[in-house]
């Protein structure tokens, strides 16, 4: 009966600065003596690294990589574990010092404000650094979008119901971090107040209420507070009439 390998526990993709050393890991049971050996994917050339045999692959990481460690055991059967990618950021985020970092997600790109026409697409992007790598979600107007879960957001047609104030939360198994809150407005080209254009144009009678959710404060922890009241006072307004303009920070 040929001998079973099993992978107990996968290695786990990681975004660091450049620099930044730590370990990739993978452990595996088997019912004889296994062996470890690791390797590196770059611009699709897959090599051996040279004696990286050890369970824990340590790394200072200088560019982005592709790893992925081969366990074999004494009577030639083999498996690879997961694919990995150890992203580097060359720049690191303003502020962090990096001999206190544990790899808690610390955002280095924020989204940035936009102001396009209906039917051309929207892309917001959010990158962070993070041990393991982060996960993304985005929001709009204090709403979870259900499949906005990548760094970059991505909707390829835009419409009037876009518009909104959008943040992204990163977060992995040390915590999480929000980017900066960003407004993006989608109207149509061809409508001036001027004319008569009632679907984009609110009549000058209409009720506009302006909410601003404070997020970050200097000496307290990210809140998720502002985002839970704004995004519940924003419904009872709306329910009275009022034209809502939410924001955070």
């Amino acid at each position: 009966v040929p001998a079973e390998i099993v992978i107990t526990e996968q290695p786990l993709s990681a975004a660091v600065p450049a620099g930044h050393s730590f370990s990739l890991r993978c452990r595996a049971e088997g019912r004889t003596a296994l062996r470890y050996q690791w390797f590196c994917q770059r611009q699709s050339l897959c090599q051996q690294i040279p004696g990286a045999t050890q369970q824990d692959l340590p790394i200072t990481a200088q560019q982005s990589q592709l790893y992925t460690c081969r366990v074999s055991d004494l009577h030639r059967n083999c498996v690879f574990s997961d694919w990995v990618k150890v992203e580097v950021h060359q720049c690191v985020a303003r502020g962090l010092p990096p001999q206190l970092w544990q790899g808690e997600p610390v955002i280095v790109l924020n989204p940035s404000e936009q102001r396009l026409e209906v039917g051309r697409p929207l892309q917001l992007r959010c990158a962070a650094m993070g041990v393991p790598a982060p996960s993304y979600q985005w929001y709009r107007n204090g709403n979870l979008l259900e499949h906005q879960k990548r760094k970059t957001l991505w909707v390829s047609q835009a419409q009037l119901s876009d518009s909104g104030t959008y943040l992204c939360c990163a977060s992995n198994s040390r915590g999480q971090h929000w980017s900066s809150a960003v407004d993006v407005l989608v109207d149509l080209a061809s409508c001036a107040c001027s004319q008569p254009c009632p679907s984009v144009c609110p009549p000058a009678t209409g009720k506009v209420a302006l909410l601003v959710g404070n997020n970050h404060y200097r000496h307290h922890p990210d809140l998720l507070a502002p985002l839970r009241d704004v995004f519940e006072l924003r419904l009872l307004l709306e329910q009275l009439n009022f034209q809502v303009v939410s924001l955070l920070d």
